[in-house]
């Protein structure tokens, strides 16, 4: 089994040194690069290896910008062992001492945690779920505006799916785990490309909260906004049930994508447990932030401390699940700080194959929000203005209703989103 590794210098290579990103490098080897940098090359090959340099990221111009430079994506490097080489953690943590390093980390398969869905086979479950957040009147206001888009970075989208016809601005398939081992995988795993089918659902069940037509299921929460379908999980069979899975060096370079192709939000109902050589995602969500990006995530489906990333990282928006109480649901993780809660139990939306599914969980939850913010930053465009994620953040905080007397509950944040005081205090704020 080949295997990648990561290696963050703290200084970019000779700039006159051509390296291919990766995605570049998969479908065009004409040039390739066979050394890294004059220290960490000795200790790859005294552990005998043999490998290909590639950089990570591809800049969004034709030279890096400050605020890619600013996170170190221009000096964000992917070795790929030859050979069917592994390497462990000894050879990892070697690599990381070197001082020229800043970071490194293997790249591993990870099962990110999405949750299950039910097919359903008839359309009343979720009626009621506009009205628990108040958005009847943030509609009245606007419907959300084409220009404004959601990226939904997820298992891909069901791109016939009625309910998601003329919602659909961009497309991309990041998946890729050539060189891994791939057994437990079903479906397409490899090559980046613009076909990102949901063999799963959960991608298209989240596009259809966010944007839906309301055929046969609620309208989404902003109908009129566009969506940036991004497939990051592939299909892994898991006991007798499918779910995503995938590497978070498919998920970073989409999640810069995104960023790079217009995305005014980021909608990720996905979760990966930190397992060391640094925080998942980390530098690419700071970039994404930087460029004035929300990004929203679902906190955790398991009812625990645990921390899921990049839900877990600051500036992001991580959401909580309510119950159908307006409770936290028992379900939802609270490691990572949470700033909103939404609705999460029994949500019908669209799902793969064109069909329509009843799911629960913070995947859930998440779209809500992110549709959320797209009505606001619609609004606002409408009146010629721009939020800064800072403002949007803080209309959610100063808006959402308090589970009790406390300013921040642990599990709720500020409080199940109230999209009627939202769109208030933003009007207000634009007079």
């Amino acid at each position: 089994m080949k295997q990648h590794l990561i290696a963050k210098l703290w200084e970019p290579l000779a700039a006159g040194l051509r390296i291919p990103d990766w995605m570049t490098f998969i479908e065009d080897k004409s040039v390739i690069i066979t050394e890294l940098d004059g220290r960490v090359d000795p200790v790859l090959r005294l552990a005998g290896l043999r490998y290909w340099v590639t950089r990570e990221f591809q800049p969004a111009t034709a030279e890096w910008s400050p605020a890619e430079k600013a996170q170190g994506l221009d000096r964000t490097y992917r070795v790929l062992l030859l050979d069917d080489a592994v390497a462990d953690d000894r050879l990892v943590d070697r690599v990381r001492q070197v001082p020229t390093v800043e970071d490194a980390r293997r790249l591993d398969v990870v099962e990110a945690a999405v949750p299950p869905a039910e097919l359903a086979h008839q359309t009343s479950i979720g009626r009621s779920r506009g009205e628990a957040i108040g958005l009847g009147y943030a509609q009245a206001a606007t419907r959300g505006r084409p220009d404004v888009t959601v990226a939904v970075l997820d298992t891909g989208v069901d791109l016939g799916h009625p309910e998601l016809q003329g919602r659909i601005a961009q497309q991309a398939d990041f998946v890729d785990l050539r060189g891994l081992d791939t057994s437990a995988f079903v479906g397409d795993v490899k090559d980046y490309d613009g076909v990102p089918d949901d063999e799963v659902g959960h991608g298209t069940h989240v596009a259809g909260i966010i944007a839906g037509r309301g055929l046969q299921m609620d309208e989404g929460i902003a109908p009129e906004c566009r969506i940036l379908a991004v497939r990051v999980l592939a299909t892994m069979k898991s006991g007798d049930r499918l779910v995503g899975a995938g590497i978070v060096d498919n998920i970073n370079p989409a999640i810069k994508w995104a960023v790079d192709h217009g995305a005014d939000i980021i909608n990720m109902s996905l979760g990966i447990k930190h397992t060391g050589g640094g925080l998942p995602h980390q530098d690419v969500i700071k970039y994404a932030l930087a460029k004035n990006v929300v990004v929203v995530a679902a906190s955790g489906n398991d009812g625990s401390p645990a921390r899921y990333y990049p839900g877990a990282l600051p500036g992001v928006v991580a959401v909580g699940a309510s119950d159908q109480g307006g409770q936290p649901a028992r379900f939802s993780s609270f490691g990572a700080e949470i700033t909103v809660m939404a609705p999460g139990v029994n949500i019908l939306s669209s799902h793969a194959r064109h069909g329509y599914a009843v799911a629960s969980g913070t995947s859930q939850a998440s779209p809500f929000v992110a549709g959320c913010v797209a009505l606001l930053v619609a609004h606002a465009r409408n009146q010629g203005r721009v939020l800064t994620t800072h403002d949007l953040v803080e209309i959610l905080r100063n808006t959402s209703d308090r589970v009790d007397t406390r300013t921040r509950h642990r599990q709720a944040g500020y409080g199940l989103i109230n999209m009627t005081d939202a769109m208030k205090l933003l009007t207000y704020s634009l007079n």
